[in-house]
């Protein structure tokens, strides 16, 4: 199973409904299909990976279950996340294993149709720019659809040079 947080390129030519889960990173607003949503916990209990890049905060036991935990603010290109009582873990799978991605708090799920979906604007820079593929006006705020699959299989080194991979 692969990632999907967006609309994929073939369901945003047909009109349907989504459902996005919502959750904030600092002050931004995300959205991320639910359908690409595993679950949300609040596993917060990590070890820290030796080696691991930067934006990989750790390791969970999830039921068994091995689960990388990567930091969204690191890979956006802010500073770590810290822990509140608000964060909380959004799984996902990616490339054929679960991946929790760290975040600041979890929204409420909102409807929307796949015309409502706008392109980013085209001044939209560094990380945001690279892994924001849609932008979704809710009567509150914006969304910006995150293509998290992107942003966790690209190469850190060239787009985030305060996020180096540690040498091993």
């Amino acid at each position: 199973m692969t990632l999907c947080l967006e609309p994929s390129a073939a369901t945003m030519t047909e009109d349907r409904e989504i459902e996005l889960v919502t959750f904030a990173i600092g002050e931004r607003m995300f959205g991320a299909d639910i359908a690409g949503v595993s679950e949300i916990n609040r596993n917060l209990d990590m070890v820290p990976a030796p080696n691991a890049p930067p934006w990989v905060r750790g390791v969970i036991n999830l039921r068994g279950e091995v689960v990388s935990v990567v930091d969204l603010r690191v890979l956006l290109g802010e500073p770590p996340a810290e822990i509140t009582p608000t964060s909380r873990n959004v799984l996902v799978y990616s490339r054929g294993e679960r991946v929790g991605l760290l975040i600041d708090r979890v929204g409420e799920v909102v409807r929307c149709r796949t015309h409502e979906l706008e392109d980013p604007p085209a001044n939209l820079a560094g990380a945001d720019g690279l892994f924001v593929k849609a932008v979704y006006k809710n009567k509150e705020e914006l969304l910006l659809i995150l293509d998290s699959e992107d942003a966790l299989s690209r190469d850190r080194n060239d787009l985030l040079p305060e996020c180096t991979v540690n040498s091993r």
